[in-house]
């Protein structure tokens, strides 16, 4: 047993480690999940010699790692970019899931001479979207916002149902009539529960007066880690109830709220650290080598077979333009998702469940090398790509508690419509006021002549009554310049698909 100091070194050097693979994959278009994959497996049995081979004890640090990562997706995807794609998004992580089940199944029966229920296993493991993988790429893939929208909640959304299949097809219990009414249930007992704990928990923090900033962060991740073990304990899907109570609180009116995002971000990075280095770490290279032709053949299927069908047949109702449809099929990436779910398939004791993990393990690095460098040029070349755009405005609140008032922080980001405007044409309502502006790293206090400028940093102080419409009144001269109205509203996004 390693001491305890050489344990937290390792830890460390891991880490810090993977912190700069993140500057790395971008250099190289890659995802960084490669690189994490390849630092377990340099650490692991047949490198530097550590002996792990738990599948159990990997299935369930990967479940808890895919909690995390589900949690700062939620957090940190915006309801004005997912809203308009909501039919689309859901069509796909659930009607999507049932066609790649079924075309890969029997593809895999025919090709592979797999029995009907193994089959419908793999087409299972394979037909979920990498969370990770897909928020990690999209950062640095501007396409269009239904687009965007589609994929992300496509991939916070499907594991959950594509969990409920791989048990099922693995436990190896008779399939009845009842079945599909008990997936139906799990799927939205498991919303219900997360919507309730996420509208619940963003009263409570709004309303909380917790001494250290902090703590806010931590308790919005408690109550969508909460989330999950309540949906589960309901026999619902826990999954889903964690991806949308950290939808509902990442749009909701939080206290700091960008102190919440950004901690989202690096719980998540750290989580997706962790659970590629563990899977990499569990992965035996010598049976790779075996699994690299049903790994080619699998793959084929999936990327120009499944995958195109299920978004045609999931796209359908919306009359989606193909060259987006397109676009959908070839983001579709996977990455630890598919991982963890052969790990469930192997623990739950179906069977040939070992080399399915070998296959999946090698598709992931296979899939990953042909679809993630490729997306950029990919969404060029059909046209959904859309020119880059002014950093959005970014405002965060903290509480006043005892005066009964919030403290707004606004920065006023590159190609925003505040710059040129006055002060006294910013027409905040009764209760708000600029009361100090940052610029040049030099505060001063403002006048009704002071005149916005990029990159200022405004501190707004506001009554709690005034608070809504001050943001509101900042965020509509922001997308609209001084002449917006007085009460804001929402700028209608333009370029949609």
């Amino acid at each position: 047993m390693a001491s305890l100091e050489v344990v937290l070194g390792v830890v460390a050097a891991v880490v810090l480690l993977g912190v700069l693979a993140v500057r790395a994959s971008v250099r190289l278009g890659l995802p960084s999940l490669l690189i994490y994959l390849a630092i377990g497996i340099l650490l692991g049995e047949s490198v530097l010699g550590i002996q792990f081979s738990n599948a159990p004890l990997t299935e369930s640090l990967g479940l808890g790692a895919l909690v995390l990562i589900l949690t700062e997706g939620g957090l940190t995807t915006r309801w004005e970019t997912v809203r308009p794609a909501l039919g689309l998004g859901i069509v796909l992580s659930t009607v999507a899931v049932v066609v790649s089940i079924a075309v890969v199944g029997v593809a895999l029966h025919l090709l592979l001479d797999l029995g009907w229920r193994e089959a419908f296993l793999w087409g299972a493991v394979l037909s979920s979207t990498d969370a990770a993988a897909v928020f990690s790429v999209l950062r640095g893939v501007r396409v269009r916002p239904r687009l965007a929208g589609a994929l992300e909640l496509e991939s916070g959304m499907n594991d959950a149902p594509v969990v409920i299949a791989v048990i099922l097809l693995a436990s190896g219990e008779s399939l009845t009539w009842v079945t599909p009414l008990l997936v139906v249930y799990e799927l939205i007992a498991g919303a219900v529960i997360g919507a309730l704990l996420g509208f619940g928990g963003a009263w409570a923090l709004r309303r909380a007066a917790l001494p250290a900033t902090g703590l806010y962060p931590l308790a919005a991740i408690a109550v969508c880690v909460l989330a999950y073990s309540a949906g589960q304990l309901a026999h619902a899907s826990g999954l889903l109830a964690t991806y949308v109570a950290a939808l509902v609180l990442g749009n909701a009116d939080l206290p700091h709220r960008g102190g919440v995002r950004s901690f989202a971000e690096g719980l998540g990075s750290l989580a997706q650290i962790g659970l590629f280095v563990l899977l990499g770490l569990y992965a035996s290279p010598p049976r790779l080598l075996h699994a690299v032709v049903p790994a080619v053949i699998v793959g084929l299927v999936l990327l120009l077979v499944a995958r195109p069908l299920s978004v045609v047949a999931s796209a359908l109702p919306f009359r989606v333009p193909w060259r987006e449809q397109a676009f959908l099929s070839w983001a579709g990436l996977r990455g630890a998702v598919p991982i963890v779910l052969a790990l469930i398939a192997l623990v739950e004791g179906a069977p040939s469940a070992q080399a399915l993990v070998d296959v999946v393990f090698m598709l992931v690095v296979v899939l990953t090398v042909v679809q993630g460098p490729t997306l950029p040029w990919m969404a060029q070349r059909l046209g959904v790509a859309r020119p880059a755009e002014p950093r959005e405005l970014s405002v965060d609140a903290a509480p006043l508690d005892e005066l009964n008032a919030d403290l707004l922080q606004v920065r006023v980001p590159v190609g925003s419509q505040l710059r040129g405007v006055y002060l006294s044409e910013l027409r905040l309502p009764h209760g708000a006021t600029v009361s100090l502006v940052v610029r040049d790293e030099e505060a001063f206090t403002p006048t009704s002549e002071t005149r916005l400028r990029e990159r200022d940093q405004l501190l707004v102080v506001t009554t709690a009554q005034a608070r809504r419409a001050a943001e509101a009144r900042i965020r509509a001269v922001d997308q609209r310049g001084r002449l917006a109205r007085w009460h804001g509203g929402r700028e209608r996004e333009r370029g949609r698909g």
